[in-house]
C-alpha cells in the first residue's frame, strides 16, 4: 500500500491531494479516523498530513461539520503538480526514455 520512498504522512497527503483534485473546492475530505482507518495508519499519521495542508490554506476545517478542500485549493495544487511534475519527475521519464531509445512519438503512438 505504501512506498518506501517518503514517509507515510506525505503518501496520505498527496492522497488527500489527489481527491482534491479530483473532486475540486469545496470537496467533502474524510475525516482523519476514516482516513487512518482506510490507510490502516495511526491518526497520528493522518492529522500531520492534514495539518500540512491547512498550514498552506488548502484544507479547512469546520467545527462539528468536518473538513473541506478549501477555495482555490484545486487550482493552487493543480499548479503545484504540474510544476513538481516538470521539475522532479520528468527528467527521470526522459532519462529513462533516451536509456529505451522511446521518442514523444513512440509514446503518443
Amino acid at each position: 500500500m505504501f512506498s518506501g520512498d517518503k514517509p507515510i504522512y506525505l503518501q496520505i497527503r498527496d492522497r488527500i491531494v489527489a481527491r482534491i483534485l479530483d473532486q475540486g473546492d469545496g470537496a467533502l475530505l474524510p475525516s482523519v479516523r476514516a482516513l487512518a482507518a482506510e490507510a490502516r495508519v495511526n491518526p497520528l499519521t493522518v492529522a500531520k498530513a492534514y495539518q500540512e495542508l491547512q498550514s498552506l490554506g488548502l484544507v479547512i476545517a469546520r467545527k462539528g461539520v468536518g473538513l473541506y478542500a478549501a477555495d482555490g485549493a484545486a487550482a493552487r495544487l493543480l499548479a503545484s503538480e504540474r510544476s513538481r511534475f516538470i521539475e522532479e519527475e520528468w527528467p527521470r521519464v526522459r532519462t529513462r526514455m533516451r536509456e529505451l531509445g522511446l521518442s514523444l512519438e513512440d509514446l503518443t503512438a
